[in-house]
């Protein structure tokens, strides 16, 4: 019997056919039962998530992480619509043959998230919603702009752009983000193509068609829902989690203090135990 890989660093880079596209993902911890898909933000690949996150769900469950097709080592186009990426992420998950699934997502993964879970509702067992909001959100379209303002911050401090876009620039922020940063760099061997300009623009054509579309009927969404964010999200506005809890029946909600986009990885220590739960 041989033990399951529950560092993310470690999980083999697998590839799988399907819809004409090849997807790239990574898989760990014990398989068996229904897997955790998780759904990445914008501009990222399958190096960007935090593995204070993934490897305590994957102490005890089966880890699915992918690049959505045209990011990454998948192939094809980026789409231009949230909806569509749902699509592909649909098309992945099925050729996988999986039939029941929990999502964990943040940001722009949490868009596709909820366009899957609307979708094919039968899909998905569970859902977390970390630094998203709904469809038609205020201020979502202005994501584009805040984010090649930082970009900008970022090259002229020779920063990476996430310590800008995800923290807050004071005392507790900073070396939250380094921390963070760093902790993306622990996997040294077989780590991922970064993402193609023209794929990232066409995502940021995608966020902002999502933030001007009309309103989803969130009421749909019936799973146990938990949802996360900091209280100071300069990309996808604080308020826009709390407006999906409120449209979300009987969904959780954490706000985390002092932190911005990326609260749930300043916070790992606290929240990470938290996802455990709700997913177990």
């Amino acid at each position: 019997m041989s033990t399951a890989i529950t560092a993310y660093k470690d999980a083999p880079a697998r590839t799988v056919d399907a819809g004409g596209v090849t997807y790239a993902y990574r898989e760990l911890g014990p398989k068996g039962g229904i897997p955790v898909v998780f759904f990445v933000h914008l501009a990222a690949t399958l190096d960007n998530w935090d593995p204070r996150i993934i490897d305590p769900i994957a102490a005890e469950r089966h880890v699915i992480a992918f690049d959505n097709r045209g990011v990454g080592a998948s192939t094809g186009r980026v789409p231009d619509s949230v909806e569509a990426m749902a699509d592909d992420a649909y098309t992945f998950i099925t050729a996988l043959g999986f039939d029941k699934i929990d999502v964990f997502s943040f940001s722009l993964g949490g868009m596709v998230a909820q366009a899957l879970v609307v979708k094919h509702p039968e899909l998905v067992r569970k859902l977390v919603l970390t630094g998203t909001g709904p469809a038609g959100g205020k201020g979502i379209d202005k994501v584009a702009g805040t984010t090649y303002y930082d970009i900008l911050r970022a090259t002229l401090t020779r920063s990476d752009p996430k310590e800008f876009l995800f923290f807050n620039r004071n005392a507790t922020g900073k070396p939250a983000a380094r921390a963070f940063v760093n902790r993306l760099k622990e996997r040294t061997v077989d780590r991922d193509a970064e993402i193609k300009t023209k794929a990232f623009q066409t995502q940021l054509k995608a966020i902002k068609r999502w933030g001007r579309s009309a309103p989803a009927d969130l009421s749909k969404i019936t799973q146990p829902t938990l949802i996360a964010n900091g209280d100071n999200d300069r990309m996808v506005p604080s308020v826009l989690s709390e407006d999906l809890h409120r449209r979300i029946k009987g969904s959780e909600l954490i706000i985390y203090p002092d932190s911005g986009h990326g609260g749930i990885f300043q916070f790992h220590d606290k929240f990470a135990p938290v996802a455990v739960e709700f997913l177990s």
